[in-house]
């Protein structure tokens, strides 16, 4: 039986300020996010480019940590706007319990995985033992102490779900904050503190993300949510999980394809230069101010379209997405520029010696050629998510990140050498959006004319 719910501002306010509004707060998070990740990454290059070059190679398993909590914070998000759109307060709150408790049970594997298995993942990209040593230092502990980052993101995305996205932006700020204090720290050894060098960037960071978890967990069981939290009792509800993974599972994939392109991408580089790898690296952190903001849209505009898609409003639907498309391409068409004309100048901020400079500009300039594109896939693969049809964006994603675009490095690099493996990036991006539009059209034209139907 449905519990009634109070009424939700994503069922009656105007969604162009709705969008806006609930978008805000995650995108500054992000932007945030992503200025701590690029300031860990320029104190890290003053050390050493085998410093900076181990970061980078990190990053593959890094991403994989975020698939997981991103992923599965894309299924607790969908799942629970649809549960409250529909009226639904018990399961939403179930689907809030479990969430929980699923993100406890990944912090605990990766503590395995950190301690016993870190070298054998490292020595799959270098048998320099110099970058060995150092990724290993770096990698075990930001696995270690994941598990403030799993436990925070299903909190974040509990919140979001509600329609409260300015508190998870305050929490993640915290911790941002802390990280970027932190961060000079441990790695230089001020103030009495030793000098710890890349293993001080990721004890920094762990730390900032801790901050952040205990005032998530403060917020989420102590202010009104408009959700029934408590895991004391909690028993296990496999057809919730199993709501969660349909769209998480295919979230969680998609996410973890970044991983295993940009493991390729460093397999398909390193034969040329550890430079043109921490080029790649580079690129991830100042791309992550671009699309960081993107991905802060897509959180802020997934509940919305969730919610009324549970409530079988087409009308609220489709003026969500196309102001969110409106908007992304409107700061991915900012982030092109920036590119465009400032690359040595970013490039410059991690201490780039010549050849890094040379490999990067071209990189910087051919790889933004795709962001508009990017943003129209993004957004698409967002709404799908909204819908809980995570099998859709996860056909797009293995499309552009396996399908096209490591074959094409390869092939591209075996042609003409390492300036064209970035051109592989806009083969993808077009071949994506390709796909993702009349894929969104179709499925919305059938789906309306079923809400008709079951109407009359």
């Amino acid at each position: 039986m449905n519990n009634l719910i109070k009424p939700n501002k994503m069922e009656t306010a105007s969604i162009p300020k709705l969008v806006i509004t609930m978008s805000l707060p995650p995108i500054v998070s992000m932007l945030i996010q992503s200025m701590y990740n690029v300031v860990d990454s320029i104190f890290v290059s003053r050390i050493s480019m085998d410093a900076l070059t181990a970061v980078s190679l990190a990053f593959p398993m890094q991403q994989v940590l975020v698939a997981l909590f991103v992923g599965t914070g894309a299924g607790i998000t969908s799942l629970i706007s649809r549960r409250l759109g529909e009226g639904d307060l018990e399961a939403a709150s179930k689907a809030a319990n479990h969430g929980l408790i699923i993100s406890i049970v990944y912090s605990l594997l990766m503590v395995i995985v950190g301690i016993f298995f870190t070298p054998y993942f490292v020595s799959i990209f270098t048998h320099d033992p110099i970058l060995q040593d150092l990724t290993t230092q770096y990698l075990r502990i930001i696995l270690i102490g994941s598990f403030g980052n799993f436990i925070t993101h299903a909190g974040i995305s509990t919140l979001q779900a509600t329609g409260n996205t300015f508190t998870p932006m305050i929490t993640q700020l915290v911790g941002a904050i802390a990280n970027i204090i932190l961060d000079p720290i441990f790695i230089f050894g001020w103030f009495g503190i030793p000098a710890m060098g890349v293993s001080g960037a990721a004890l920094a960071t762990v730390l900032g993300q801790l901050a952040s978890f205990a005032l998530t967990m403060k917020v989420l069981f102590k202010d009104d949510n408009n959700l029934n939290l408590n895991l004391r009792g909690f028993t296990v509800d496999f057809k919730t999980i199993k709501d969660i993974y349909i769209v998480g599972l295919p979230a969680i994939i998609m996410q973890s394809l970044v991983s295993f392109m940009v493991s390729g991408l460093n397999i398909i580089l390193i034969s040329y230069s550890s430079a043109a790898v921490a080029v790649l690296g580079i690129y991830y952190k100042l791309q992550s101010f671009i699309f960081m903001p993107i991905f802060g849209l897509a959180q802020g505009s997934r509940p919305i379209i969730g919610y009324n898609f549970g409530a079988k409003n087409k009308s609220r639907i489709m003026e969500a997405f196309k102001t969110a498309i409106a908007i992304s391409i409107s700061i991915m068409v900012i982030g092109t520029i920036i590119f465009q004309v400032f690359p040595e100048q970013l490039l410059s901020l991690f201490k780039s010696n010549a050849e890094m400079i040379s490999i990067g500009t071209n990189a910087l300039r051919t790889i933004s050629l795709t962001f508009v594109v990017a943003a129209v896939g993004i957004t698409i693969s967002t709404t799908f998510q909204a819908f809980g049809k995570g099998i859709i964006s996860l056909i797009i994603s293995f499309t552009r990140q396996l399908v096209m675009l490591l074959p094409s490095a390869f092939i591209l690099s075996k042609l003409w050498g390492l300036n064209a493996i970035w051109w592989s990036f806009i083969i993808a991006e077009l071949i994506s959006v390709v796909i993702a539009v009349p894929s969104l059209y179709i499925y919305l034209k059938r789906t309306f004319k079923s809400w008709e139907s079951s109407n009359n």
